[in-house]
């Protein structure tokens, strides 16, 4: 049974205003962590090949410290994935940023996300498109990322607890779709809930084994795939 957490104000007129002004967002943290963090776009970034001016801008505002556990938040912005617990990760910065880059995501576009983990993906994807759609199987994973992202003010993103197999239909089609975990294959009907024009990075292979991250593109009812990225995600799990 699927829940929906909402990080959003029920009332339209404060998520067109947060739609259109990400200024209203306020985060308080210490300089370190800011410093951190720029040096994590300078260097861990823009040095790798990430140009996108708005990925990096995007990057260097979301504060992943604040989606990191606790125990691991002083390695926040290390160069490596961190266990967010559940046997689940919060990605490598460098990831994050590839596959958003890659999606080439528009201010006016709505994104779907399959495996919500921490809600950082979600947070970067929100500074730069009108919604985000996240759906995420653990529900305490899925509930305290819908946390979060209501108090770090991400009021354009939607968290659901659920089977990310299955997307979000009542909410589709999609501009762009994000997979943070790994299946063995497509699924299907992520690519029914894919506009056509749009655009879906996915990583697929066998758990824990050679997995690839693909990018799809939906043309005239057509998908063109091609592989981007040798990379190690997290398998896909279905609800039983």
């Amino acid at each position: 049974m699927r829940k929906l957490f909402s990080a959003c104000s029920t009332s339209l007129a404060i998520l067109l205003a947060a739609c259109h002004s990400r200024q209203a967002r306020v985060v308080e943290e210490g300089v370190p962590y800011a410093e951190e963090r720029q040096r994590m776009v300078e260097e861990q970034l823009a040095a790798r090949g990430i140009a996108n001016r708005q990925v990096l801008e995007a990057m260097g505002r979301v504060p992943r410290h604040e989606f990191v556990p606790a125990p691991h938040r002083v390695e926040a912005y290390g160069d490596y994935p961190l266990p967010i617990g559940y046997d689940q990760t919060i990605s490598q910065p460098y990831i994050v940023a590839f596959m958003t880059e890659i999606l080439a995501p528009k201010r006016e576009d709505k994104v779907l996300e399959i495996g919500t983990g921490s809600g950082y993906q979600a947070a970067v994807l929100a500074e730069l498109v009108r919604e985000v759609y996240s759906i995420e199987i653990v529900e305490p994973l899925a509930e305290r990322a819908a946390a979060d992202l209501k108090r770090l003010n991400y009021t354009n993103v939607f968290v659901r607890a659920g089977d990310g197999y299955q997307g979000w239909p009542e909410a589709a089609p999609f501009d762009a779709i994000i997979v943070t975990c790994a299946p063995d294959h497509v699924p299907q009907p992520l690519v029914d809930q894919l506009k056509d024009g749009g655009r879906m990075i996915i990583p697929v292979g066998p758990a824990w084994g050679a997995q690839s991250l693909h990018l799809l593109e939906k043309r005239d009812g057509q998908v063109h795939r091609r592989d981007v990225l040798p990379v190690r995600f997290v398998p896909m799990t279905r609800e039983r």
